[in-house]
């Protein structure tokens, strides 16, 4: 029996350990995934290596957000795309010197490519270590040189970290005697430095930087324990991405701790992520599976009532289910369970709640994909991004009519900054610098850039023409006029958007390939002036032919702007690439059939050129010549179409994850028996694969996040899942191409539930990286990326334009793909 002085020292010590386990989740450790983690904040070093997007260094999440990235050596004060970059070795982790540390070294040689980078690369060679070290609810930044800054290079290198301004704007900071606000806009006064560059005055400089005192969810405090003083710069000066920036010089002469910042991100006390719920935007079909997912902090051991609200047509709600949600389990850094409201059918606006969340409204009707869901993609983001035509929208004008003056041949021998390689020969009868006709007619800027990629442009067509194939898609709510090149939104013309979109993209296709000979690969501006161009294309060029009076240059360095007929007409681009001209065949296939009664001289063009690539391309692997072959045995019925496909059942059978759904359509026209009992044995296994891919998620689908946003990649695996379902519908069933669908529409993992669709549903992306992304604004119908991965576990979708990775509209897939799902979910949901 214990005496009471045992008791006594029992639970004195019991309280002192208790105290202590409390206390370590107020540290930063390192945790097993190899960053610093304290309860409200973590720290990573190295996982991403993006910096050219704000995701690479050292980086900050704090309280649930990031809020600073790029903590590195750079060689400017506010780095942009394409500046210089160190190469990254390997992370190590000393658990006994509790400190992670990287070997870095300029140059990269990897982002030095010739002619890829349009800034010359620094003739430069430096080693350093940077280090990352826990103190208690700070941190230690720590760089060690390997030598000593060459003297040509001190005062220019420098320690960075950068800071996200979208959480920033109207908020304090202060900076030893100095103190202001983080502003909406860049502004003066500014400065040329000694290589004539234009650099904002620094916005503060001292030694003790304090982010956001008035905030204890986003204090940040950064102290310079060296004699080079911190300064607070913003980045926004040079490049219109940029974000604000801490940052200060290596002094001469120094090596090991050439730079040493303590880091004190505030950490709420028992910081806990509020539980985010996860729904469509849009709604739901009655008949369709509904599973709302319960997004939760891991410390989060409360586990709370989830309600299903009805919104009262007078005011008020109704909850029609309360429950407990059924624990899923971890996935990425949180915990999940669902709710699942799938017999709940009666039409209505619902809601759930779940805690103090609770989601926008979304529907539950029969009509719920009918309208204002895939129309804004027609009727607004493929007309905006028409290239050749002026684009009116009521009382705004989108964009002139740009790139009149298409195309002059590329420069042989050029990689250009964009990843176009022109090889040494043009593969055409037109010289470098001969301007080829026929190239200023149809096709559609690629997202923000507005070059036109043959892939792009094909698959768009394709998609399309399946679509209307498929659907019966005759919505008419956009007049186009190709013989004025006018495009005027909201305003129908009697003709189908979608047959006069098809047009569009294969006027491209096929008058560059009759121009041409073959396929272009691209065509783009050739100055990085004109790449990086925020606002209406028509002002990339004068829309007047190159006149060689003016002479005869070499346009890979400079282009002049201002008079009539200068040199800034766009390059068209050619390749050997028969994976891509096989490609670009099955979109001009598909489309023959779409166009023959509305447009026969064009889908017979379409058709001609499909057959030609067939006869003239060779390939070593004969995969990549089944899809063009399905087309062809849809749009022609030539028997030597089906034969082929047989042929090579054994590729097609061990490729089923990337054949099946193709093959799936082209099973009518063929008669071979053991052909299709082969297929059809090959997809039952392939559907064991997904089962396995979807437990592993609380989404209904496999999903494997990365640096880049998996938005499209799910919306291809769910019109995949499409023509599974309906080539093989006792096997496949429709509920992973729903599942894809939601995904898209709100439930996906983060913080941020918005819809990857512009416009679309209850909340949605209005910030985008499209054409309009300098104001900070959208094009209705646009899908963004979607929710990227910060490694090795932070889902995000940051509200910010400027994240290509998160936010940013494509052609292709990233369009066609949600259009087909929306229409196809209609379709078989009320079985149409």
């Amino acid at each position: 029996m214990k005496t009471v002085l045992q008791s006594i020292i029992f639970l004195c010590f019991f309280s002192t350990y208790a105290q202590q386990v409390s206390d370590s989740s107020q540290v930063f450790t390192i945790n097993d995934q190899e960053y610093l983690e304290m309860r409200g904040a973590n720290v990573m070093l190295a996982h991403d290596f993006y910096p050219e997007s704000h995701q690479g260094g050292v980086g900050i999440i704090q309280n649930g957000i990031r809020v600073a990235t790029n903590g590195d050596l750079r060689l400017e004060p506010t780095p942009g795309q394409w500046q210089p970059v160190p190469k990254v070795g390997e992370r190590q982790v000393d658990r006994e010197q509790n400190e992670i540390s990287v070997h870095m070294s300029y140059p990269d040689p990897s982002k030095n490519r010739k002619g890829f980078n349009p800034i010359e690369y620094p003739d430069l060679n430096m080693a350093y270590d940077l280090r990352i070290i826990p103190e208690g609810k700070s941190f230690r930044i720590v760089v060690d040189l390997v030598q000593p800054l060459p003297e040509e290079w001190v005062g220019k290198v420098g320690m960075n970290i950068e800071l996200f301004p979208g959480i920033l704007f109207g908020k304090s900071y202060y900076m030893n005697d100095e103190f202001g606000i983080f502003n909406l806009q860049a502004n003066g006064p500014g400065v040329y430095n000694e290589d004539g560059e234009f650099e904002l005055e620094p916005m503060a400089t001292g030694n003790e930087l304090v982010i956001v005192p008035e905030d204890e969810k986003q204090t940040l405090k950064i102290e310079n324990l060296k004699d080079n003083e911190l300064q607070l710069l913003d980045g926004r000066a040079m490049h219109s991405n940029g974000w604000f920036i801490v940052r200060s010089l290596v002094p001469a002469g120094v090596t090991d701790n050439a730079i040493e910042w303590l880091i004190t991100p505030n950490a709420v006390e028992d910081f806990t992520y509020s539980p985010v719920v996860q729904v469509s935007q849009v709604g739901y079909h009655p008949a369709q599976q509904k599973v709302a997912v319960i997004e939760t902090d891991k410390n989060d051991k409360n586990v709370q009532q989830a309600q299903l609200l009805r919104i009262n047509e007078n005011g008020g709600t109704t909850a029609v289910k309360s429950e407990n949600p059924s624990e899923w389990g971890n996935f990425l850094r949180y915990n999940y369970y669902q709710l699942d409201f799938t017999d709940v059918e009666e039409p209505g606006m619902y809601q759930v709640k779940y805690g103090d969340y609770t989601t926008e409204p979304f529907k539950i009707s029969e009509s719920v994909y009918k309208r204002n869901v895939w129309q804004p993609t027609l009727e607004y983001f493929l007309p905006v991004q028409m290239c050749h035509m002026l684009v009116n929208d009521r009382y705004k004008i989108w964009h002139g009519r740009c790139h009149l003056d298409d195309a002059r041949m590329a420069p042989t021998d050029h990689n250009h900054f964009d990843g176009y390689i022109q090889g040494s020969e043009t593969l055409t009868d037109y010289e470098p610098g001969e301007f080829v006709p026929g190239l200023n007619l149809g096709g559609w800027h690629d997202a923000g850039d507005f070059d036109l990629r043959v892939e792009s442009q094909a698959s768009t067509i394709q998609g399309l023409s399946h679509i209307y194939e498929l659907f019966d898609i005759e919505y008419d709510n956009t007049s186009i006029d190709q013989d004025t090149k006018t495009v005027d939104i909201l305003q129908p013309d009697g003709k189908a958007d979608i047959l006069q979109q098809i047009e569009h993209g294969a006027l491209s296709v096929v008058g560059g390939y009759k121009a041409l000979g073959r396929f272009y690969r691209g065509i783009i501006v050739p100055s990085l002036d004109q790449y990086i161009l925020l606002g209406d294309p028509v002002n990339h060029s004068d829309g007047e032919r190159f006149d060689e009076a003016f002479g005869q240059e070499d346009a890979t360095e400079n282009v002049e702007w201002g008079r009539p007929g200068d040199q800034d007409d766009r390059w068209v681009f050619t390749e050997d690439n028969p994976r891509r001209e096989l490609g670009a065949a099955a979109g001009l296939a598909a489309t023959a059939r779409a166009l023959k009664d509305y447009n026969p001289e064009l889908a017979q063009d379409s058709r001609e050129i499909a057959e030609e690539v067939w006869n003239i391309t060779e390939t070593d692997n004969p995969l990549n010549k089944i899809e063009l072959a399905v087309e062809l045995l849809q749009t022609t019925g030539d028997q030597k179409y089906a034969d082929f496909i047989v042929e090579n059942r054994q590729l097609i059978t061990e490729n089923i994850e990337r054949t099946g759904w193709i093959v799936g359509r082209a099973l009518p026209q063929i008669e071979n028996k053991r052909f299709k009992k082969e297929v059809r044995d090959a997809v039952k296994e392939y559907l064991i694969v997904v089962q396995e891919r979807e437990r592993k998620t609380p989404y209904g689908l496999p999903y494997e996040p990365d640096i880049w946003g998996a938005g499209w990649g799910i919306q291809s695996f769910g019109v995949r899942q499409y023509f599974l379902h309906t080539g093989f519908p006792d096997i496949f069933p429709k509920d992973y191409m729903l599942h894809a669908m939601n995904f898209v529409l709100g439930v996906h993992p983060g913080v941020n539930t918005s819809s990857f669709a512009s416009g679309v549903g209850s909340r949605s992306l209005t910030q985008a990286y499209g054409i309009n992304r300098g104001d900070f604004s959208f094009t209705p119908g646009g899908i963004g990326s979607g929710t990227a991965l910060i490694r090795p576990d932070f889902p995000e979708l940051l509200e910010w334009p400027f994240l290509w990775q998160q936010t940013e509209y494509v052609l292709g897939g990233g369009t066609t793909d949600y259009l087909f799902l929306i229409i196809a979910a209609d379709k078989l949901l009320n079985q149409e």
